[in-house]
């Protein structure tokens, strides 16, 4: 049985009550794939004229699943769809046996549900490097089918956590001329989060009607503001998978609709913040903003150095206003900065400026910004019009003692 975690002190109050999405359902089930006695598999139907869309890892050791997915994605169908994840195992560096048991759970879904296996998306979270028990997954395929239900989402969230301490779900409606339209997201993810097209495991839901191309480009364009600007270790999973999918029940065409688009940026950043506050052993929200750099580039590669850095990280655990830590994080990033144009604030505090300590900053004040959970780093590079803004989290011992026993 998998070690219980205490839930993160920076998680929401409760799951939120997530609206049903007319033409999906979902059912779970505990397989076993690795702890016996949780959910472990969850199943999403999706009905005909549904369309996909997805971002994915560009890790060079991608798992089986995720190369599946990419395969499939873009292929025009109009058929229904379904989407089969398991926690517990990755199904990654499985070699042929990681392929041989993505195509037998695909393909056992699609023969249950009478789908094309084109329109069958898995996906495989947790250890690496072990052969999926997929004969697990596949024996509960027809009595997930038999189970399927509007409402089992919640249910559905907790089936993919792995070492995630509380499910993650956000969701939004949209009141326009030609009527409702709703969204509803889950998403996984604790460790191993540093953003490389997509992040963590994600599935979002809307009645709306848009076509393929269009929800590609939204979700592709929406996930760099969002998943790809959170970080909690710098380490990119190999199984990293976001989907989307629009059933159309809703009659309501929301290509190029602006108030469709913000909702779903409101859902996804929603769902990426619950992940770094998830982060192992995490205790501080930490959001990192770069401003006047050369370029958003350079932001953002400043941005993730302070992020990423394991100083930083540590001192903000320990609640040390250590202002130092963050221009050694701006001057080994590579990007362009300038010592005496830097400046750097603690919330509203102002901590340095002009290449020294600020005149009228005094520690005490610096320390108590520390002491909230939820920090606000702003730096100033002072060199032109380029901004980032990066969440991330502290680096306590709980991130050592969940990874360092993760396989056990």
């Amino acid at each position: 049985m998998a070690k219980s975690l205490a839930r993160s002190p920076l998680a929401p109050a409760s799951f939120p009550d997530l609206p049903v999405i007319r033409g999906v359902r979902f059912a779970s089930a505990a397989a076993g794939v690795r702890y016996a006695g949780r959910l472990d598999v969850m199943l999403a139907h999706l009905v005909p004229g549904s369309t996909m869309a997805g971002v994915f890892t560009r890790s060079a050791t991608r798992s089986a699943p995720v190369l599946d997915c990419q395969a499939k994605i873009a292929l025009p169908s109009e058929d229904g769809a379904a989407i089969i994840v398991n926690s517990g195992n990755s199904n990654a560096f499985t070699g042929r046996n990681g392929v041989e048991a993505t195509r037998a759970v695909t393909q056992a879904v699609a023969t249950v549900l009478d789908l094309p296996e084109q329109r069958v998306f898995s996906s495989s979270t947790g250890v690496i490097g072990e052969p999926l028990p997929h004969a697990r997954i596949t024996a509960k395929i027809a009595d997930l089918a038999g189970s399927l239900d509007e409402g089992g989402i919640a249910e559905a969230a907790q089936a993919i956590m792995t070492t995630d301490t509380f499910p993650k779900g956000a969701a939004a409606q949209v009141d326009l001329p030609d009527g409702t339209v709703r969204i509803a997201g889950i998403a996984k993810g604790s460790g191993m989060i540093a953003p490389d097209m997509a992040t963590m495991l994600v599935y979002i839901f809307t009645d709306a009607v848009i076509a393929q191309p269009a929800l590609q480009d939204l979700v592709s364009r929406i996930n760099d503001k969002t998943f790809n600007c959170i970080t909690v270790d710098s380490d990119t999973s190999t199984s990293d998978t976001l989907l989307m999918g629009a059933t159309g029940a809703s009659g309501v065409d929301v290509a190029g609709v602006v108030a469709f688009e913000e909702a779903l940026e409101r859902v996804m950043l929603d769902l990426a913040q619950q992940v770094v506050r998830d982060g192992e052993g995490a205790t501080k929200f930490v959001t990192i903003n770069v401003t006047g750099a050369a370029s958003d580039a350079d932001a953002r590669t400043h941005a993730l150095s302070i992020a990423n850095s394991p100083l930083v990280k540590t001192a903000i655990a320990g609640e040390d206003p250590n202002w130092g830590r963050i221009v050694m994080a701006v001057g080994k990033s590579g990007a362009a900065a300038d010592r005496d144009r830097l400046k750097i604030s603690f919330g509203p505090v102002l901590v340095a400026e002009n290449g020294w300590v600020s005149p009228d900053y005094h520690e005490e004040l610096g320390a108590a910004q520390m002491k909230a959970p939820e920090i606000d780093i702003n730096v100033d590079i002072g060199l032109g019009d380029g901004t980032a803004t990066i969440w991330t989290c502290d680096l306590t011992h709980g991130y050592i003692s969940i990874n360092a026993d993760y396989r056990s």
